[in-house]
């Protein structure tokens, strides 16, 4: 039986809202890697619907992180920020 390679992965524009969500917590220190993953989908949502608070989208995440919740939520709305994103 023979096997097919799988499918190329393509990258999100670097101007789209989930590049922007994924870089901006691509720093952040987790247990593993699927807590960033999980942590830069909240914060995807968050910036796309804008529903709720950014500490609500974190505390949904439910990332375990090597930070603590508001060093965690700073350093997001530090990087928001240098992107030009206003809460």
């Amino acid at each position: 039986m023979a096997t097919k390679p799988p499918p190329p992965v393509e990258e999100f524009a670097p101007e789209s809202l989930e590049k922007m969500a994924y870089a901006v917590v691509s720093e952040i220190e987790t247990q593993e890697p699927n807590d960033r993953a999980r942590l830069g989908y909240h914060v995807w949502a968050w910036l796309r619907e804008r529903k709720g608070t950014l500490e609500e989208a974190v505390i949904a995440a439910g990332s375990r992180t090597k930070l603590g919740r508001s060093d965690v939520i700073g350093v997001i709305r530090k990087r928001l920020a240098e992107k030009g994103v206003k809460e």
